[in-house]
């Protein structure tokens, strides 16, 4: 026994976490009414925490994972839960990209095909052009194969929300239920001898688990009460997000983004006719956009994708001579420029806003604690991988919980969640780093800066394998 409690001891040194604390910013209690109830210190298997579409992608993996059969799972959403019986006429203004890689998760336990069954757009071509000069870069795939999906969050969940039901046997989701307090294990805690994390709910009852997954956001308390640290700042930048109507029906297979001086705008394919609107730029700009009337407002999206009024000579000349160089030294065929669709009304009541930031967890695991999702890391919307993010992380850690599960071996331990850390951490950090340059890079209209960024455009634009690396990486 002792020498049991000296290798707790020892764990609990290296790892140098702080033992039987609670949340440093409790929210305030709130009531639970829940689709059914846990009686006092229940033992989970694995609790997540969060019941956003990261959260609830989580709980419907690991309860249609094979070698989770036999196990308990716990989801606890803050929020009631969202019933979508019937696709509203009017889109939804809140989107994500999806990548293929995502949807072959979506897929692996049947949420796909509820969104197909609902409805998504594929998208098969990116441009990507810069405001200050003519350099533009275009991915596409020789055969035309999707890129990526734009799905509204809103029939996200709905699948997850029924691919959870499917496995109700394995998976008990507690609506309006937000953890306020965790207790964890080691020879020092004034729980009792309980080798498991304890959880303290709102209503005041308790349960126990041996994995705790933390995906409440990027304000997570799963996050805060393991005193993981947490390396974050705020960009000079919201979102205006809106649903768009096109001045005429179209393919609309194209994902748009120009970078102007003040943030990138990007136009993502919803239908024949519509649109969904990603703005980002200044908070005093931000919030004049949505006070706008809407004529305003359309006309201002107009100008963003076409106007040429940051353009300067010099940077055209030195543009157009390398496009000449490469011509030379190249001559393969590159995709043409297209022009974006333009904008004829905006829907009413679509436009919101909000702040962007940067945020990374130290760590994404600690005994018996894993991170997912904006928990472990929020990014700039300018590359479309926030919830792609979330969505490989959950593929990782499935695939090193399913292994452990298959072997007998205790899900909490950091001998697995370690090698989750490290796949995930290498794929994110070279994410987070590489946008945050682009945002820092797209933000200035300094001329050595512009054509620094025209040329490398270019170069890009012209080198196939290049592009193709780019897009496996984004496509995961």
């Amino acid at each position: 026994m002792v020498a049991r409690v000296s290798v707790m001891a020892a764990r609990v040194s290296r790892t140098g976490w702080a033992i039987a604390f609670t949340a440093a910013r409790r929210s305030p209690l709130i009531s639970c009414r829940r689709c059914s109830s846990v009686s006092a210190d229940t033992v989970y298997d694995v609790v997540v925490s969060g019941g956003g579409l990261v959260g609830a992608a989580m709980a419907c993996a690991l309860g249609h994972d094979i070698h989770f059969r036999d196990k308990k799972i716990l989801l606890l959403e803050a929020g009631p839960k969202r019933v979508l019986e019937k696709l509203s006429e009017t889109y939804s203004n809140r989107v994500s990209s999806i990548s293929p890689g995502s949807a072959t998760l979506l897929s692996s336990f049947g949420a796909w095909d509820h969104i197909c069954n609902m409805r998504y757009r594929a998208f098969r071509r990116m441009q990507v052009w810069d405001a200050c000069s003519e350099a533009l870069i275009m991915f596409d795939k020789d055969n035309l194969d999707d890129m990526g999906y734009i799905v509204e969050n809103d029939v996200i969940m709905h699948a997850l929300t029924k691919q959870l039901e499917a496995v109700s046997d394995r998976v008990t989701v507690l609506y309006r239920s937000k953890a306020v307090g965790y207790t964890w294990p080691g020879p020092f805690s004034m729980a009792d001898s309980s080798p498991w994390v304890h959880i303290t709910l709102g209503d005041g009852s308790t349960l126990q688990t041996k994995l705790l997954i933390g995906a409440d956001g990027y304000n997570s308390g799963v996050r805060q009460a393991a005193g993981i640290q947490n390396v974050s700042w705020n960009y000079d930048q919201s979102a205006v997000v809106a649903t768009l109507h096109l001045s005429e029906a179209t393919e609309n297979n194209v994902a748009w983004q120009r970078f102007l001086p003040s943030g990138p705008i990007a136009l993502l394919p919803l239908s024949d006719t519509l649109s969904s609107l990603v703005w980002s730029t200044s908070h005093d700009h931000a919030a004049e956009l949505v006070s706008m009337d809407e004529e305003e407002f359309v006309d201002a999206i107009n100008s963003a994708f076409w106007s040429d009024a940051n353009h300067v000579d010099f940077i055209d000349s030195a543009g157009t001579m390398l496009q000449y160089v490469v011509t030379l030294l190249k001559p393969t065929k590159v995709s043409a420029r297209q022009l974006p669709p333009s904008v004829a009304k905006v829907d009413a009541k679509s436009r919101v806003l909000f702040p962007l930031g940067l945020g990374h967890a130290a760590e994404y695991v600690r005994p018996r604690v894993a991170l997912i999702g904006d928990a472990a890391h929020r990014v700039h919307p300018l590359a479309g991988q926030g919830v792609n993010m979330g969505f490989g992380d959950i593929s990782s850690l499935v695939h090193h919980l399913s292994t452990a599960a298959f072997n007998g071996k205790d899900l909490g331990s950091m001998s697995h969640l370690a090698s989750y850390e490290t796949d995930r951490q290498r794929h994110n950090t070279a994410l987070l780093a590489a946008t945050d340059l682009l945002k820092r890079l797209y933000s200035t209209r300094a001329p050595p800066l512009v054509l620094l960024r025209t040329w490398g455009l270019q170069a890009t634009n012209a080198m196939s394998p290049l592009k193709e690396q780019i897009m496996a990486f984004a496509s995961k």
